[in-house]
């Protein structure tokens, strides 16, 4: 074999190797971007269910203790409005009517997700009971939430019914 057909051997194989090393890191990285965006999913969808249970479920024996802890799994302006509401009209109102709410999230699906941001719909099932309602009632809502990740938390940055 002549110099110059090794040199071109050598050429070919070294530009295979390259492309193939090339082809490799890019399918690596997109299946690691594919993984994050799932996890992202599953953590968002298991945040806005947790704090929408958290929301809206309270006992009247116990509401001055249990809804302010929700306040720590929002952020922004939402926080401030929350707190208001609750120390203002909810906490009120439950302690008053003697109302005991246990609200389940029924079923959640992402809208939309990336690594730090997502948007959940949530169906939200809530029993109410109290004494003006002892045998209790059922209200059923679709809920959406807007999450932002923040330190490594997924936190409610906007709770809207619809």
């Amino acid at each position: 074999m002549s110099r110059n057909l090794r040199r071109i051997l050598f050429a070919c194989a070294a530009a295979l190797f390259l492309a193939a090393a090339v082809a490799g890191t890019l399918t690596w990285y997109d299946y690691r971007s594919d993984r994050q965006a799932e996890q992202a999913r599953a953590d968002a969808t298991a945040a806005a269910r947790r704090t929408l249970e958290a929301m809206f479920s309270y006992d009247y024996k116990s509401i001055d203790t249990e809804l302010p802890k929700v306040v720590d799994n929002l952020e922004g302006s939402f926080r401030d409005d929350y707190s208001k509401i609750i120390t203002g009209s909810i906490i009120p109102g439950a302690k008053q009517k003697e109302l005991t709410v246990q609200a389940t999230a029924e079923a959640a699906g992402v809208v939309s997700a990336a690594a730090d941001h997502a948007v959940v719909l949530v169906y939200l099932n809530q029993v109410t009971t109290g004494k003006d309602i002892p045998k209790g009632t059922i209200t059923a809502s679709r809920v959406r939430v807007v999450l932002d990740k923040n330190n490594g938390r997924w936190l409610a940055a906007q709770v809207t019914p619809i």
